[in-house]
C-alpha cells in the first residue's frame, strides 16, 4: 500500500472510520490559540470539509501562540481558508458570533460543530442553536492566565470546576432556560493574573484537546 499523509492515522483508527472523516460537515467557531491548533490538528487527521468564524485580525500580540499569527492585520479567517483550502473544502466567514448572525446563519447543515470562542453570550447562543440529536457539539472554556497543561480536563459543562469562565457559562447557560447537556475542555487551574496572560503550552494543549474530544465523539457516533 501507497504511504500518503494520512497513513498512520489510518493505522490508529482504521480505513473506514478514516473515510468517516472527510464526510463531516465541520464547523469552528474561533481561530484563536485554542481554535487555531484545533483546526489544525484535524485537519492533520483526514477531516476535509470546514467552515471556520472568526470576527478578528491578526495582530502583533498573537503572535505569542496563535497559528499563521504573521499575516499581520489579515483576517483569522481569510488566512486559515487560503492556507488549508489547497488540501480541504474550506470556507471562511469573517463575522461575530450573536444571536443575530445565528438567526440568518445555517447551523443544521453541520455535523460537528466546535466553539473556541472566548465571548459567554455568543458561547450561548451557539449551544441554544445546537440540534443536540443530530448534531455533535463541544466547547472549550478559556486557557488565558493559566501556566499547567496538565490540569486540562474535559467533562459536561455542568460538572466542571475550578475554571472561572465554565462558571460564569453554566451560570448563564442555566439563566437562558438552556436544557442540553454537552462536554468542554477545561482546565481548574488557579489564575496566575488578572489580564488575559497566556502561554502557549496551555492553549495549544486546549485546542489538541479539543481536537481529540472532537475525534472522540466523531469516531463513537
Amino acid at each position: 500500500m501507497m504511504n500518503d499523509r494520512y497513513t498512520r492515522v489510518k493505522w490508529l483508527i482504521g480505513e473506514d472510520k478514516f473515510q468517516k472523516l472527510g464526510q463531516m460537515k465541520v464547523l469552528v467557531c474561533g481561530l484563536g490559540g485554542v481554535g487555531g491548533i484545533c483546526v489544525d490538528t484535524l485537519f492533520r487527521t483526514g477531516f476535509k470539509d470546514f467552515t471556520l468564524i472568526d470576527a478578528d485580525k491578526f495582530e502583533l500580540t498573537n503572535q505569542n501562540r496563535q497559528l499563521h499569527s504573521e499575516f499581520i492585520d489579515e483576517a483569522k479567517a481569510e488566512v486559515f481558508e487560503r492556507i488549508y483550502g489547497a488540501n480541504a473544502k474550506v470556507k471562511g466567514i469573517v463575522s461575530k458570533i450573536d444571536t443575530q448572525f445565528l438567526q440568518g446563519f445555517d447551523l443544521s447543515k453541520f455535523d460537528l460543530v466546535i466553539d473556541a470562542i472566548d465571548d459567554i453570550p455568543a458561547k450561548v447562543a451557539l449551544a441554544h442553536a445546537i440540534n443536540f440529536k443530530q448534531q455533535i457539539f463541544i466547547s472549550a472554556t478559556g486557557g488565558a492566565r493559566k501556566l499547567d497543561p496538565t490540569r486540562i480536563k474535559t467533562a459536561s459543562i455542568f460538572k466542571t470546576h475550578g475554571d472561572a469562565l465554565a462558571k460564569k457559562f453554566r451560570y448563564e447557560l442555566r439563566k437562558s432556560g438552556f436544557r442540553g447537556d454537552f462536554d468542554v475542555v477545561f482546565s481548574d487551574e488557579e489564575a496566575h493574573c488578572k489580564d488575559l496572560g497566556s502561554f502557549m503550552g496551555v492553549t495549544a494543549s486546549f485546542g489538541l484537546a479539543l481536537a481529540s474530544l472532537a475525534l472522540k465523539k466523531v469516531l463513537e457516533k
